[in-house]
């Protein structure tokens, strides 16, 4: 390159300046805010302090000085033996909770030696079959001593509850004894991959089970965690993703106010889990948008009394849409930047992604990496120090209103729609979700929207993400083998008896809750596929989602 180039190149890097002048989600910023754009609404009304209601500024009144958001890190691969170690690992380095999730299979609700769940068995998840990988993934572990977050999300999650309650009793434990979280958002999993084994009605059906077993039974347990997360992946912008994620949480409100169970019984424990991405502003105003909205439409709304159900509990997942596999490392501060964002929104419980994600599951170094970068955010950069940092900025309170505002529009447009059940019927959230998706890949292939090492920036010998993590072939042979040699050795009577007992609660109506039912199966050695399909097969839908097999026993 001739010195004349290099110069040029140089005075335009210099005088270069920022050409978005709106936000990641195409809302419009000023050049600067002042009084001028803050709610003319009183300071209680519209703001409130930490603790108060709206909560716009954070649910406790002394926020991280009270106790640290719980630091979690999602683990889930190969065996249920190597994902116990990875736990094991995960606490020794600092974690605060666990968070597990389930692999495809599982996730399906089919099980390990289905033919096809061939090459996909604890690949990007640990299998969760049987009652005996839920002994061996929870091996030395002391259940009522730390807090479990199950990240079944699909209609599998009444199956992994039931799992996790029958090792519970096993070790003499009560229900009661038990703290953590289900995610048990199956609606959404419909845009996660999982269409055919998320049924619309089934999903209504075992979403609504737990929310109603757990708070008849487990005070201390969350029993929902509704995905706003993988709603925003699929390319949604900040309000749509609240948008649509609470117009989800409010069927399985209506779904549970039928059980007879008041809304002030369970909405104390009804929490989310969201996305940090990259737009660091407009992260923190969405999140103090939805604990206002959300306190509002509890309590104006559906008429909560108790203040604690009108508190947005939210965890965080940073986006891993945001990651890119060109130049790895540059991950590491993407994720630094939207963890920052989740804390100073106000956080209760968060997950940091890996830097490697986008190439293989994380390895040992770098969810370890992960764990040090929510430990470096906690202890050195001083951002826990005080509950809502940026409250009162002109721009934050600017933009909380802006984003609000929007929320509440596309709420009423769903309304308009006939309300979420029909909206998705429909097919009109899934078009909604096609287009923000094309709209976000075409930006980025014009270079509208900037990915640095990916877009612009590029080097294009790349840097090598290091050492990248691989589930053996070994461990998925262990799994089908393990599965198939419970089914050779089971006593096969008591598993038709516990799965006839089940087909029956469940054909006593839609209200009747199955986990019980469930529990006793799990105990007697039913895997999640036949537990699953009998209460498929009564809904009307077929015994396999993949229409591969069928009941072995009915």
């Amino acid at each position: 390159m001739g010195e004349s180039k290099k110069d040029q190149n140089l005075m335009d890097a210099y005088y270069e300046k920022t050409t978005e002048l709106k936000s990641w989600s195409g809302l419009p910023l000023k050049d600067f805010y002042g009084p001028q754009d803050v709610s003319k609404a009183d300071y209680e009304t519209a703001v409130g302090a930490p603790g108060s209601y709206p909560y716009t500024r954070g649910i406790h009144r002394d926020m991280f000085r009270g106790r640290y958001w719980t630091r979690r890190e999602v683990t889930g691969y190969g065996t249920p033996e190597e994902t116990n170690e990875r736990l094991k690992f995960l606490i020794k380095e600092g974690s605060s909770g666990l968070n597990v999730i389930p692999d495809i299979p599982s996730i399906m609700g089919i099980d390990s030696d289905h033919p096809r769940a061939k090459g996909e068995t604890g690949v990007q998840g640990v299998p969760m079959c049987t009652l005996q990988d839920m002994e061996l993934l929870m091996k030395d572990l002391s259940l009522e001593k730390i807090s479990m977050s199950l990240i079944a999300s699909s209609t599998q999650t009444p199956v992994a509850l039931s799992q996790y309650l029958a090792l519970a009793q096993n070790r003499g434990l009560k229900p009661a004894d038990l703290a953590g979280t289900t995610q048990n958002d199956p609606i959404h999993c419909r845009y996660a991959g999982f269409r055919n084994s998320s049924p619309i009605n089934l999903a209504l059906k075992t979403g609504v089970d737990v929310i109603e077993y757990c708070t008849r039974n487990m005070p201390r347990w969350y029993p929902i965690n509704v995905n706003l997360y993988d709603l925003r992946e699929q390319g949604l912008s900040a309000p749509q993703e609240i948008a649509f994620g609470f117009s989800m949480a409010l069927l399985y409100i209506q779904g549970v106010l039928e059980r007879d169970l008041p809304v002030d019984a369970f909405a104390p424990r009804f929490a989310f889990y969201c996305s940090a991405h990259i737009d660091f502003f407009e992260e923190i105003a969405k999140l103090r948008a939805a604990r206002r909205i959300w306190a509002r439409i509890m309590r104006e709304r559906l008429g909560a009394k108790n203040p604690k159900s009108w508190q947005f509990k939210f965890g965080v997942h940073t986006a891993g849409c945001s990651l890119v596999p060109q130049e790895p490392v540059n991950n590491i501060i993407r994720v630094a930047y939207e963890a920052m964002a989740a804390v100073l929104a106000g956080v209760q419980s968060l997950h940091c992604c890996s830097y490697d994600e986008p190439i293989a599951l994380p390895t040992e170094e770098s969810v370890r990496l992960a764990i040090r970068t929510q430990q470096v955010l906690a202890y050195e950069t001083g951002v826990a120090r005080v509950a809502d940092p940026l409250g009162g900025s002109y721009f934050m309170e600017s933009l909380t209103d802006q984003i609000e505002e929007e929320v509440n529009a596309i709420m009423e447009e769903i309304e308009e729609k006939g309300g979420m059940k029909k909206a998705l019927e429909s097919g009109w959230v899934d078009a909604q979700m096609d287009e923000a998706s094309l709209k976000y890949q075409r930006e980025i292939e014009r270079g509208e929207r900037v990915v640095i090492g990916q877009n612009r920036f590029r080097v294009e010998e790349g840097h090598p993400v290091g050492r990248a993590h691989r589930v053996s072939p070994e461990a998925e042979e262990k799994q089908i083998a393990r599965v198939k040699k419970l089914r050779e050795t089971r006593d096969e009577r008591k598993v038709k008896e516990a799965l006839l007992g089940l087909k029956s609660r469940a054909e006593t109506g839609e209200k009747e809750n199955l986990i019980p039912a469930m529990i006793e199966a799990s105990r007697n050695d039913a895997t999640l596929a036949e537990i699953l399909g009998t209460v498929r097969m009564v809904m009307g839908e077929p015994y396999d989602p993949l229409g591969v097999l069928t009941h072995p026993f009915l």
